[in-house]
């Protein structure tokens, strides 16, 4: 099976390899593998790089460096699979593809970025994202566009419905030197415009536009999506402690899982999955690169808490 299945993706990268050669003339490719060695070289300052000025101006550069790269013609084609440091995520029915990536700061928090590049024969359409965290009072309820976006680094794209169709995405929030975060969060677009936050999780009588999560930085997360039962899945999250309910940098996974189902197209809360049913699939969760994962595990019999 896993022979078949590295078969079937180096014949796929092949395929698609061969696809866009044909599609973008021998100077353009020639020109967007030169942007792309720039770009892996300025994503590797703006992580590596122990001086926050260094790595900020680095990432300034990159922002350009990008932008003049996509407006090579055919540049949607370009897989920039050598940039290692961002994460390229393109939607199942090949409408646009996200970029997004983040830079840390000194303090232990951080600050993402981020376009969406729709697939267009014409002139380039981009849209920068602008991040808008810091003003988000209420994430879980606000509905926003792409200048006041919830920063996240995406790494799965679900479509849902066809007569008013949006996009889910999964994705890794980072947050600061005690925390971590993870988002489930609504792309849909209007007049041409992307449009984040939609009204579709529904759970214990409320209704909320995005999810967030907050757990112990030292904690690791799942967070994925089983296409055949249209199931989001996710850990449970509770405190170490009874005392520290209040302290969301104290969860961590209980051993316990629970979910969004796809029932039309809303996502109905559902709690004790029972993982054993669950397709054992790959998760191509994104986990913060500095932080060291060790799970946290409950120390004294802990109610289950509920999505509100």
């Amino acid at each position: 099976m896993a022979i078949r299945k590295l078969a079937l993706v180096t014949f796929s990268i092949f395929f698609f390899s061969q696809a866009f050669a044909q599609r973008i003339d021998e100077g353009g490719l020639k020109q967007l593998n030169f942007y792309q060695d720039s770009l892996k070289h300025l994503g590797s300052t703006f992580i590596n790089d122990a001086n926050d000025l260094v790595r900020k101006n680095a990432n300034y550069q990159f922002i350009k460096t990008l932008v003049a790269a996509l407006k090579t013609p055919n540049s949607f084609l370009f897989p920039f699979d050598s940039v290692k440091t961002i994460t390229l995520t393109r939607s199942p029915d090949d409408r646009f593809r996200i970029f997004s990536w983040h830079v840390a700061n000194d303090d232990g928090s951080y600050r993402f970025y981020g376009a969406i590049q729709a697939n267009s024969t014409g002139p380039l359409k981009l849209y920068g994202l602008e991040d808008y965290t810091p003003l988000l009072k209420s994430p879980e309820d606000s509905v926003t566009d792409n200048r006041k976006w919830f920063g996240a680094q995406y790494y799965t794209i679900i479509p849902v419905g066809s007569t008013n169709p949006y996009y889910v995405l999964l994705g890794w929030k980072g947050n600061n030197d005690q925390s971590t975060k993870k988002v489930i969060e609504v792309l849909s677009f209007k007049n041409d415009r992307p449009v984040f936050g939609m009204p579709v999780f529904n759970g214990n009588g409320r209704k909320r536009k995005r999810i967030v999560f907050e757990y112990a930085r030292q904690a690791s997360m799942l967070l994925k999506y089983i296409p055949s039962q249209h199931l989001i899945v996710f850990d449970n999250l509770s405190p170490a402690d009874k005392k520290t309910k209040d302290k969301p940098e104290t969860y961590g996974p209980d051993l316990t899982y629970d979910g969004y189902r796809l029932i039309g197209e809303q996502w109905s809360y559902v709690d004790n999955l029972d993982m054993r049913n669950i397709p054992n699939e790959e998760d191509a969760n994104y986990i913060d690169p500095r932080a060291t994962i060790v799970p946290v595990k409950a120390t004294t019999p802990i109610k289950k808490k509920k999505v509100q």
